[in-house]
Order: C-alpha cells, then sequence, then structure tokens
C-alpha cells in the first residue's frame, strides 16, 4: 500500500511521462495488490487548480475524479482527528502547505509510503518517500 500526492494523481491521469520509473512501479504494484490511498483533501486541490485555471482538463471535474477513482484501486482516507493532530506538528522545513501536511500525516499514520516529487517532503526523515 501506497500513498500518493496530489500532483502525483494529476500525472499518472494525464501526464505520466512525469513520473519517475519508481514511482510508476509502486502506483502498478499498489494498485494490483492492497491499493493506492489517497487523503480526501486532494479533491478539494484538484477542484481549486482547475478553478484557477492553474490545472486545464477536457471534462468536468466530477467527470474526471469519477473517471479516475474508477481507473485504479483507491483507498480514499477522510481526514481524521488524529491526522489532523500529526499534521500540525512536522517543523516548517517540511512543508507549510496545509494539504501537504495532511497528506504526509495521512501516509505515516496509515504506515504507507509517500509518493511524491516535492523535494521538501522527500528530505524529511520523517516521511518516507518513493520517488
Amino acid at each position: 500500500m501506497i500513498t500518493i500526492d496530489t500532483h502525483i494523481i494529476i500525472w499518472n491521469a494525464i501526464k505520466p511521462e512525469h513520473l519517475s520509473k519508481k514511482a510508476n512501479n509502486a502506483i502498478a504494484t499498489a494498485n494490483k495488490t492492497d491499493g493506492i490511498i489517497i487523503s480526501d483533501i486532494s479533491f478539494w486541490e484538484i477542484a481549486m487548480l482547475i478553478s484557477k485555471s492553474r490545472l486545464e482538463i477536457e471534462i468536468p471535474y466530477l467527470d474526471f475524479i469519477n473517471l479516475i477513482r474508477a481507473s485504479y484501486n483507491f483507498q480514499i482516507k477522510s481526514i481524521t482527528p488524529e491526522i489532523a493532530d500529526l499534521s500540525t506538528k512536522f517543523p516548517s522545513q517540511v512543508n507549510l502547505d496545509p494539504a501537504d501536511r495532511i497528506i504526509s500525516a495521512t501516509s505515516i499514520l496509515c504506515n504507507a509510503p509517500l509518493v511524491t516529487a516535492d523535494s521538501n517532503l522527500r528530505k524529511s526523515k520523517t516521511i518516507k518517500t518513493i520517488w
């Protein structure tokens, strides 16, 4: 089982050439076995990117999300009190972005490495990452 960062969801869906070989392999393996964790905040991030025209897709947002959800063995994790609490305890060097903190805390508490290209998250000694 792995957790994937929001940009990995997007790249996997529309720009798979941006993924590293390790990331591709981890996604393929998890998809065939115990699944891929997505934090529910990633849906909000994607919606915001589309609303701000920072992500352009040719279909409506909900169609895009439903297509992604139907294409992979995703397990959507809600923000629990434990995830919220842990997300506030990372040092500022990890990342100040609240969504990244929630996704990272989800990864840690689910004991599922985080697939991310984010260099700050990858440098963290607290978060196990794959890239």
